[in-house]
């Protein structure tokens, strides 16, 4: 080996203790439907190196949710508004809306205040990374969409989900479909994909930085963000539609709240429920996270301070029985982030891609 060559792999080696390059871990059923998936996607065999100057989670997590928010372009072919049956409004952002028909469709579910300029990038990468036709799902009350119905959900609705696929499937008769979640979408894909089973059209679906039980979750949110997201859940769901809400007595309680902890155990009426032990009922994915029947793959980063590493411990021994769920976890990559290489392109687009490429 020639002295340059040894000190390119020295400098690599400092450099990746520095920044916290490492394989990833993987929790599977070595023996189930993923035992020879690891061979046939390369990442999993490498280390994810995080752009060295992003190697720290809040200022890769700032780079995520602000610069690069602005920065991505991409215009969506048309977003069509839905109106679900009890007269609610969701939507559909498309990318590659013209593809041929029989184009696989990726259905991406977004984040807890996600919009189309938002989930810009993910979109783009994914159609970069496959060729395919991108759906964004847009929940209620998301990117200023009307609200003729008191009704809202952080993690979305399976028969607003269910609706939205079936408008999809009508258009696109001939399109295979995947499944993508982000962050609090994975709540929605998750909760979905458990109480279908078998009957879904999706052939695969990647998780990216779920909380996994939506109940205890939040609690592990660093502070700072907790406050600054619930800050975020007012300005988008509550202060625009007050007309919307003169109805639902406890909107002050909400607005009372501090934490993205409480926002959740004090805004049940706002989804629509009763109580809140009947809102956890209905829409916590862990209580059917055994009865997901499809492929799927879940992304975590250890140093996540949204969707803490935390919250994936209690469930670790039970995915690893699984035969279709393969967890995959990163030293670093912060939330939703996973920034690689000097352009800081994103390690988890192509991971996802060549997953569902798979399928």
């Amino acid at each position: 080996m020639s002295i340059i060559n040894k000190f390119n792999q020295l400098a690599q080696s400092i450099l990746d203790q520095v920044t916290g390059a490492e394989l990833p871990k993987m929790y599977y059923d070595q023996e189930g439907q993923f035992k020879d998936l690891v061979d046939k996607l390369p990442q999993l065999q490498q280390k994810y190196r995080p752009t060295p100057w992003l190697s720290n989670q809040h200022i890769h997590l700032i780079y995520f949710d602000v610069v690069k928010k602005k920065t991505i372009k991409l215009k969506y072919d048309r977003i069509e508004q839905l109106t679900m049956q009890d007269g609610g409004v969701t939507a559909i952002a498309w990318y590659g809306y013209d593809l041929p028909k029989e184009t696989p469709t990726i259905v991406v579910m977004h984040t807890i205040t996600g919009t189309p300029e938002s989930m810009r990038e993910l979109v783009k990468d994914l159609h970069e990374y496959t060729g395919w036709r991108i759906a964004l799902c847009l929940r209620r009350g998301h990117a200023g969409l009307p609200m003729p119905v008191p009704q809202m959900s952080i993690f979305g609705s399976t028969s607003d989900l269910k609706e939205q696929l079936a408008y999809i499937q009508k258009i696109f008769p001939q399109s295979t479909l995947y499944a993508v979640g982000s962050s609090a979408g994975t709540g929605l894909l998750v909760r979905y994909l458990g109480e279908q089973g078998v009957d879904t059209p999706f052939k695969a679906a990647f998780a990216m930085c779920p909380g996994y039980n939506t109940q205890t979750g939040f609690e592990n949110v660093h502070p700072f963000y907790s406050k600054m997201m619930t800050q975020k859940l007012f300005k988008a769901f509550v202060y625009p539609y007050k007309n919307t809400w003169n109805a639902v007595a406890s909107v002050q309680q909400v607005l009372a709240t501090k934490t993205l902890q409480e926002f959740q155990s004090t805004y049940f009426q706002m989804a629509g429920f009763a109580d809140y032990q009947s809102y956890d009922q209905a829409i916590n994915p862990i209580y059917v996270l055994e009865n997901i029947k499809i492929p799927l793959m879940v992304l975590n980063a250890e140093d996540d301070p949204v969707c803490s590493i935390r919250n994936l411990e209690p469930y670790k021994e039970t995915i690893q029985q699984m035969d279709n769920i393969m967890v995959v976890t990163t030293k670093k990559g912060s939330h939703c982030g996973f920034y690689e290489g000097l352009n800081s392109k994103s390690w988890a687009s192509k991971l996802i891609a060549d997953f569902l490429k798979q399928y």
